[in-house]
């Protein structure tokens, strides 16, 4: 399989899937627009701008952003790009249930995670009206017309209004064509097995919880998805770094990776590259072998960086790699791997 840059050639092709019923079609390979908005640290805007830009070079056309990332900055460096392309070649999702209120008190934001200055406030609202306005102030940012997939970002203290009230505004949008699927993001996979169960969601965006390193998604998440005909986008398929690279310092879930982790993914990079495949691409691959995962989701701050994941998704990751990690109970047998990747 060609890899962008190995021949000076086209990249090949991304797999295209629809989301649920929706018609709404992902590349299999996302851009998650967090890193652009100086997620842990500084993000130049011309290096913010050329990760896009290889993104769409390497034939990625489903973007996600969120109001949270940056305090609208991510939304404003990615729709700065996307402006340029045709509007129909690409899917792109925002989030709602934070809103933005400006703040003049001084400091950066990286109490939050994001190396900018603290411009906003944050103020939790799952309301329907905090819904519409959520939605109408991402435009704004992003410079755009509308967004294709809206979900409810992070809703676990407020499952009763994101569930009453936030749900059904997502609903009416999706009626009156404002958009054209719904859906909730979180890192917890309790309440997105209940909106995949109780709700007309098309899709869900489970972040951390079906990866390399752990897969608490395949418990219920997973198979509501396939009953239902829903589809899941995988983020935080490295586990926030983990396993990019599994070094001393190495972060997991935003934070300092465990001891026992960062051996487990030790361990893990051992056995992949003594097969001549790096962690990352099998990372990558992983998701896809459950039929329910529409796409996974990696982040770049950088046109390198974008380039490294879209080589990695595309490096060919030979069946002996997972029979070596299920041996070395790595893997458990339960979990299915990609159809390809069998022999």
């Amino acid at each position: 399989m060609a890899t962008h840059g190995s021949t000076g050639g086209e990249p090949t092709a991304l797999p295209v899937r629809t989301l649920g019923r929706s018609g709404v079609p992902v590349t299999a390979l996302g851009f998650g627009a967090a890193a652009l908005a100086g997620l842990y640290e500084d993000v130049g805007e011309e290096p913010a701008a050329a990760a896009v830009e290889a993104a769409w070079d390497e034939g990625i056309r489903y973007f996600d952003t969120a109001p949270h990332y940056g305090l609208g900055l991510s939304e404003r460096r990615l729709g700065a790009v996307l402006r340029d392309k045709p509007r129909d070649a690409f899917t792109l999702s925002t989030k709602v249930g934070r809103l933005l209120e400006p703040y003049d008190g001084g400091g950066d934001d990286r109490a939050n995670g994001f190396a900018v200055p603290a411009t906003h406030r944050r103020r939790w609202d799952f309301s329907a009206d905090g819904v519409r306005r959520s939605l109408e102030d991402s435009l704004t940012r992003l410079g755009l017309d509308r967004v294709d997939l809206v979900l409810l970002h992070d809703p676990d203290d407020h499952e009763r209004q994101a569930f009453d009230e936030a749900y059904p505004a997502l609903e009416e949008l999706r009626a009156q064509g404002v958009v054209r699927a719904i859906g909730a993001g979180m890192n917890r996979t309790r309440m997105l097995t209940r909106f995949l169960t109780d709700t007309d969601v098309d899709a869900v965006l489970c972040a951390g919880r079906y990866t390399l390193l752990e897969q608490g998604a395949l418990r219920a998440l997973l198979p509501a998805a396939e009953a239902a005909g829903k589809s899941v986008i995988v983020g935080g398929v490295f586990n926030s770094g983990l396993l990019a690279d599994p070094a001393p310092g190495a972060t997991y879930d935003y934070t300092a990776a465990p001891d026992g982790l960062l051996r487990r993914a030790v361990r893990m990079r051992e056995v992949t590259e003594a097969h001549g495949v790096p962690l990352r691409a099998a990372a990558l691959r992983f998701p896809f072998g459950h039929p329910a995962v529409a796409a996974v989701l990696v982040g770049a701050r950088s046109a390198a960086q974008t380039v490294d994941a879209a080589e990695q998704y595309r490096r060919p990751v030979p069946g002996a790699v997972w029979q070596a990690l299920r041996e070395r109970d790595l893997l458990p047998d339960h979990a299915p791997i990609p159809e390809g990747d069998r022999s």
